[in-house]
C-alpha cells in the first residue's frame, strides 16, 4: 500500500514504527504502521499492519469508505499524472468531467477508490456555486482524449466544454457499478 500511494500521489513515508510483539499478545491491536504525506503534514494517510488479518474478496460488497480526493492544481498536472500512472502500469478504473471538475478514479491495491481532479473554474467560489443550483451532470471521459485535446493546444475550458458535450467519452462506457 505504501508503494502504491508513493507512486500515485507521490507520498514520503515520515515515521514507520514496528510494535513489539509482546505489546500485540496484550491486546495492541496492530503490529506496524506507516504515516505518510504529500507535503508538509506529517501525515495524510496512516496504514497500519493489523495481525491476522484475512483479505476479504467480498469488500465491494461491504458498507465503507466509497473514495478520498485529491486535487491537482492544475489539468495539465492531472493530465501529467495520468501519464506517469499509466506508464507505470496504472490505470483509472473511470473518469468523468462532473461539470465542478474532472475527475480520474484509481483503485488502490485494497480497492479503495482514490479520486484525482482538477477545478473547472478559476476559484473554488465559483465551483460552489455552480454546483449548488442543481444536480452537477456527469459525463464519462476518456483520459487519453482529454490528453490529445489539450495536446492540440485547446484551452482548459474548451476541454471542459468538449468533455460535456460528450466529444470526448470512452469508445466502451465505464460501469462504475463494478466499484461500488
Amino acid at each position: 500500500m505504501v508503494d502504491w500511494y508513493r507512486i500515485v500521489l507521490g507520498m514520503s513515508v515520515n515515521h514507520r514504527a514496528g510494535v513489539p510483539p509482546e505489546a500485540v499478545r496484550h491486546g495492541k491491536p496492530f503490529s506496524a504502521f506507516a504515516f505518510v504525506s504529500n507535503y508538509e503534514r506529517d501525515h495524510r494517510v496512516v496504514f497500519f499492519q493489523i495481525p491476522n488479518v484475512s483479505v476479504d474478496p467480498d469488500r465491494r460488497r461491504h458498507t465503507g469508505l466509497q473514495h478520498v480526493a485529491f486535487e491537482r492544481p492544475t489539468l495539465d498536472d492531472l493530465l501529467g499524472t495520468y501519464v506517469r500512472l499509466k506508464r507505470s502500469g496504472i490505470a483509472p478504473v473511470w473518469a468523468a468531467d462532473h461539470g465542478v471538475g474532472i475527475s480520474f478514479y484509481y483503485e488502490d491495491p485494497d480497492r479503495n477508490i482514490v479520486e484525482l481532479n482538477v477545478n473547472n473554474y478559476s476559484d473554488v467560489w465559483t465551483a460552489t456555486e455552480h454546483i449548488r443550483p442543481s444536480r452537477p451532470h456527469v459525463a464519462w471521459v476518456d483520459p487519453d482524449k482529454l490528453l490529445a485535446a489539450r495536446e492540440k493546444g485547446l484551452s482548459r475550458w474548451q476541454v471542459h466544454e468538449r468533455a460535456t458535450a460528450g466529444a470526448l467519452a470512452p469508445d466502451t462506457p465505464y460501469d462504475p457499478a463494478a466499484h461500488f
